[in-house]
């Protein structure tokens, strides 16, 4: 069992979403920002960041890696366009990671998709994302028991894609969110409840194949995701503060290589940025406190106010970064990947994950591999921490698959890969 003090709501959250600043050992001392933009530890944090976690494991294989590989079951996560491109047209999936394993035994993220086409341009589909915070023992702040109490967070999601073109497919993934951290304890003296809220995905997804002399195929996929747009969320009825959601721009590029009917060899690369406000830097006193001005805001001396809307808050998430654009810049993580195919029965993968040490440092290296028969499939990952611990590490990650052939194939067309 996990023992809390809790000061916040949040404070549940930040601990086991472990690869946030918080856990970082990189210190710059005596500096609160570089004007020339050299780096200093700003990280940007939300509500219900399990919401960016990869719950599958072909995905946790390729460093994160999904928003432009092929379509599959668990393409709703990554980018929900990519469903009407898939080669079979019924599916099911069922994904487990343990969380925190080395720590505690009873946190976890449990995955279930499934996906329907409904013709050759149309697909529907569904998934429910469960993560369980394991068996907490509540105390208040002079050590006194509270309970104990078992958070959990979870978000449904229906999405529906469709086939603009041959080549092109657009989705949008409406999404509840469903956060319950405290299970109703006071937090300084105010009655907490669970935080809900709405929110979607708006994704597009493009497939080219080619031919030439040296391959018998080549298929170039590029996709687009802006996952999690909704509503701020909030633990307590009548409170000022609101938190933004983890609002998040996926951009990625795969090129399949077929060097015959039997190999095939997929390189790839995506980048995430978030889409809500960058922390300012504020104006501190000679104690290093925070001034504030006379309508009692705190008064910002590099940056922008974060206190804005959803929609300015995404717009302002590319410019108001406190050291500029190499800040900005640094606030762009990279996935890259690699994946062997064998007569599609056998998987190979590796990649590679990169984020700022400014801004999270969580920089893993991930294997795995899939093997499927006929209309099951299973697929495992491995990830090793190349920096800063994360609650993944040295764990196995398994994803079990169903993918039927249709069951009314004359009407819909199988689609090439």
């Amino acid at each position: 069992m996990l023992k809390r003090v809790i000061f916040l709501p949040f404070l549940i959250a930040s601990i086991c979403f472990a690869n946030f600043s918080f856990l970082q050992a990189q210190v710059i001392k005596d500096k609160q920002y570089d004007y020339l933009g050299r780096g200093y530890l700003n990280t940007i944090t939300t509500a219900v960041p399990f919401l960016l976690i990869a719950p599958d494991s072909r995905a946790g294989s390729l460093g994160d890696m999904g928003c432009a590989t092929s379509a599959d079951v668990n393409s709703q996560h990554h980018n929900t366009a990519k469903y009407v491109f898939n080669k079979r047209t019924f599916g099911v999936s069922i994904a487990y990671s343990p969380w925190l394993r080395q720590l505690v035994g009873d946190i976890n993220l449990a995955y279930l998709a499934l996906y329907g086409k409904i013709t050759d341009m149309d697909a529907l589909s569904f998934s429910l994302r469960y993560f369980s915070l394991g068996s907490i023992d509540f105390t208040d702040e002079w050590g006194g028991s509270m309970g104990s109490q078992q958070p959990n967070e979870f978000a449904i999601d229906l999405g529906y894609s469709r086939k603009l073109i041959d080549q092109l497919s657009i989705a949008i993934t409406p999404r509840f969110i469903y956060s319950n951290l405290t299970a109703g304890q006071y937090v300084q003296g105010v009655e907490s409840q669970a935080g809900l809220a709405g929110a979607a995905d708006l994704s597009l997804f493009y497939q080219q194949d080619f031919r030439t002399k040296a391959l018998a195929n080549s298929i170039l996929r590029a996709g687009l995701n802006i996952s999690n747009m909704g509503n701020k969320i909030s633990y307590s009825s009548g409170t000022l503060r609101r938190d933004f959601l983890p609002t998040n721009l996926k951009l990625g590029l795969t090129y399949t290589m077929e060097f015959d009917p039997y190999n095939r060899l997929m390189l790839g690369a995506e980048i995430n940025k978030l889409l809500v406000p960058t922390p300012p830097i504020y104006e501190k006193d000679s104690n290093q406190r925070i001034v504030y001005d006379a309508a009692n805001k705190p008064i910002i001396a590099r940056g922008k106010n974060p206190d804005v809307s959803v929609f300015t808050g995404i717009l302002q998430s590319f410019y108001d970064a406190p050291g500029g654009w190499r800040e900005e810049m640094r606030e762009i993580a990279l996935s890259v990947g690699v994946e062997y195919s064998y007569r599609e029965l056998f998987s190979a993968r590796v990649g590679y994950f990169y984020e700022s040490p400014y801004k999270g440092n969580r920089q893993y290296i991930t294997i795995g591999g899939g093997i499927s028969y006929n209309i099951f499939a299973i697929d495992v990952a491995y990830l090793f921490t190349v920096d800063q611990h994360h609650p993944l590490e040295n764990t196995l990650r398994f994803t079990l698959i169903f993918d039927f052939v249709s069951f009314n194939k004359q009407e819909i067309k199988r689609q090439n890969r």
